[in-house]
């Protein structure tokens, strides 16, 4: 299939392509409670196309990507180049050069023991501490080795492999007449089976305080402690501010060698992108233009170091050996977890959704659970919803030294925002 699919991209006569074919090895389980309802194999691939055209003067490139079913006939592949041969010419894009290869081999890894994998996810779930009142309403599991290969017209022929998984967990919790369900998911590259446990027992005890939750009541101005997951969208703006695509375009004001605020009167972020991180599912080797992915250092003590992002970006922005990255880090905290849980603040741990504009700044989420402290006294509460903007908290915000992983993210455990709006719920 890809020696035809290549055929037709080289006698068609087009300035560039790439061809990325990923084959996807898996196993499936659906749990009901922990009894096995069904379980399948999987065996998929997905051929992935992007053909470049320059005009006749040189003066632009553009670029048209579509996905070629593996069962595609000659004349349904020869009619898929053509058509996107065409639809790359209306495109304009200023010129760019294509990714060249690098030197030696880039082609690493060795297929993974689904097998293995899949033991250790029902092992995990076998022995969570369940109670009368909270408990796994059911699972499912999804198990794969990855297989990737890139190829392009600029002479690129890599090979890598990796682990992907996921699990979606369904936990109930009951209360008196009332029970509630909570959803989780949770990707991985093998089985984090202390994180996934630990992180499934803090949702069955959301699920209990949900239940005799108080509405949120008017706080006006509060510090905002935030955990948990909904703690990576306020990293991925960092992340996301570097990226060449969002300087470019001018859509982030970081500027290499200066601070990315005014003044900080908090902790100093440092944002770095990985190679590998453990137990990631993006533990990639390059991306999907070929450029080979290394450790860089995006923003190290609040100080912008390095933008990072896809080719054409790059290339207008003249970075040597750019890529887009995979794996975040995050580091800068300078507080223990019994530093920042001090005074009267709001823990948010739930939201309906989150969300932090990368170009903006604004923050905004809706309160489906959060534990108000006030000395000794924590009252779990639920309704009204957070907002803000990023640009007035980057300089104050604090962070714990310890880190919490999820998939391809490092972040501080705990994140504390000054003076978040927070509207209450109350009547």
């Amino acid at each position: 299939m890809l020696d035809t699919i290549i055929k037709y991209l080289k006698s068609s006569g087009v300035y560039g392509w790439e061809v990325n074919d990923v084959k996807t090895n898996g196993w499936e389980f659906y749990f009901i409670r922990h009894e096995l309802d069904q379980h399948r194999a999987k065996n998929v691939e997905h051929i992935n196309v992007k053909v470049y055209q320059q005009s006749e003067d040189g003066g632009s490139i553009g670029f048209a990507i579509a996905e070629i079913a593996p069962t595609a006939s000659e004349r349904d592949i020869e009619k898929l180049v053509s058509g996107l041969a065409y639809r790359a010419t209306l495109v304009e894009n200023r010129p760019f050069t294509l990714t060249p290869p690098v030197e030696g081999n880039t082609s690493e890894g060795k297929a993974s023991d689904i097998a293995d994998i899949s033991a250790d996810f029902i092992r995990t779930m076998s022995e969570l501490p369940e109670t009368e009142g909270e408990d796994i309403n059911s699972y499912e599991i999804f198990t794969s080795d990855v297989s990737h290969r890139l190829i392009t017209s600029t002479g690129i022929d890599y090979t890598e492999h990796y682990p992907s998984s996921m699990i979606e967990v369904i936990v109930n919790a009951r209360h008196g007449e009332h029970e509630i369900e909570l959803y989780r998911s949770y990707y991985s590259g093998t089985c984090d089976a202390s994180g996934l446990k630990r992180d499934l027992v803090r949702t069955m005890n959301y699920g209990r305080d949900r239940l005799i939750a108080k509405p949120t009541p008017v706080n006006g101005k509060i510090n905002v402690l935030f955990s948990g997951e909904n703690a990576c969208q306020i990293y991925n703006y960092f992340s996301e501010r570097m990226n060449a695509a969002l300087v470019y375009r001018q859509m982030s004001d970081y500027e290499i060698g200066k601070p990315i605020c005014e003044e900080f009167t908090g902790d100093r972020v440092t944002v770095k992108a990985l190679r590998e991180l453990a137990n990631s599912s993006e533990n990639h080797a390059f991306d999907a233009e070929g450029a080979v992915i290394r450790d860089v250092v995006m923003i190290e003590d609040g100080v912008a170091k390095q933008f990072l992002g896809g080719r054409m970006f790059s290339f207008y922005l003249g970075l040597e050996n750019s890529f887009n990255p995979n794996n975040i880090e995050v580091t800068g905290g300078t507080r223990t977890e019994e530093e920042l849980r001090v005074g009267r603040y709001l823990e948010a741990v739930e939201f309906s959704d989150f969300q932090v504009d990368e170009i903006t700044g604004d923050i905004f989420g809706e309160i489906r659970l959060a534990y108000l402290h006030d000395g000794d006294q924590t009252t779990p509460v639920t309704g009204g919803s957070i907002s803000g903007s990023m640009n007035d908290f980057v300089g104050s915000m604090l962070m714990s030294k310890n880190s919490a992983q999820y998939n391809s993210m490092k972040i501080p455990a705990l994140t504390l925002f000054r003076n978040v709006t927070v509207t209450g719920a109350e009547n």
